[in-house]
């Protein structure tokens, strides 16, 4: 058995997320008061997302959810507030984002939102809404017969990792004489106790009461998880350390901390931290 220690949404795309005690699991990725992980985006005038790849200062737009509305915060600003109900999709002005290789209908935020936006990441940019008309599915390559929707994330709608994969990371790295990170470096959804370091790797399914999520594909990483989530400030890449060991030929080399999961069977199960997970492994 596995525990759920840690449970983050992160409403939008490459800002700070929201710790949680409980969520939703649905096939989409984590839900609370109807508000779904990566449901928002920050585009440019083109419609390409934004990220903490290129700036990192988006790690600190922090969100809170409050009655009705999500609350919005960035260092030296007003706060701004999201209504968190669906605008009419009758009247409501849409945009043509892309996130990666798909092109998606979805909802423009209004002139004030993009100009809060603009300020706090310091280039012009738009917020988006993703729209409940649009669908976008995760590669078939890693998923299968399973058509797995996702919303605004990379390409699949969980990502998970390991706890003592993290500590195994921080021995490492002290060993190196270089500080230890906190796990939101790599931002997961769902960080699981009591498993080996990588073991999640290795897992065929974690049974979530009557949910089963199924490990697919490990996540491949860029430069985010060189970006300090507190200050905004890129630092030392802990993947120069990772490079030594997390190499996945199976990913032309590329290296992977964490997995990318799906729902294979149930949905819309009520998660807890604390609470045990059934682990089936693959061999």
């Amino acid at each position: 058995m596995a525990i759920l220690s840690d449970i983050t949404l992160y409403p939008i795309k490459s800002c700070a997320g929201i710790s949680l005690r409980e969520a939703t699991l649905t096939r989409a990725g984590l839900m609370t008061d109807q508000i779904y992980d990566r449901e928002w985006m920050v585009v440019d005038a083109a419609g390409h997302f934004l990220s903490q790849r290129e700036h990192p200062r988006m790690a600190l737009i922090t969100p809170r959810l409050k009655a009705g509305t999500l609350e919005l915060r960035a260092p030296g600003m007003l706060r701004l507030e999201i209504e968190l109900g669906l605008p009419d999709p009758q009247l409501a002005p849409t945009l043509q984002v892309q996130v990666w290789d798909d092109r998606l209908t979805a909802y423009d935020c209004d002139a004030v939102t993009a100009a809060w936006f603009s300020n706090a990441v310091g280039v012009p940019c738009r917020l988006v809404r993703f729209h409940p008309h649009a669908q976008r599915l995760a590669s078939s390559k890693w998923t299968g017969a399973v058509a797995a929707p996702t919303l605004f994330s990379d390409g699949y709608p969980v990502l998970l990792a390991g706890a003592a994969s993290l500590d195994d990371l921080n021995d490492k790295l002290l060993a190196a004489g270089r500080a230890a990170i906190p796990m939101n470096r790599f931002r997961p959804n769902l960080v699981l106790a009591k498993l080996a370091a990588f073991e999640e790797d290795y897992v065929d399914t974690f049974q979530f009461g009557a949910t089963a999520l199924k490990p697919v594909k490990p996540c491949s990483r860029c430069a985010i998880p060189a970006n300090d989530q507190a200050s905004g400030v890129p630092g030392p890449d802990p993947l120069e350390i990772l490079q030594g060991y997390r190499a996945k030929p199976e990913l032309d080399g590329a290296i992977c901390f964490g997995m990318n999961a799906i729902v294979v069977d149930g949905g819309d199960e009520r998660i807890r931290v604390g609470q045990e997970i059934g682990v089936e492994l693959s061999f």
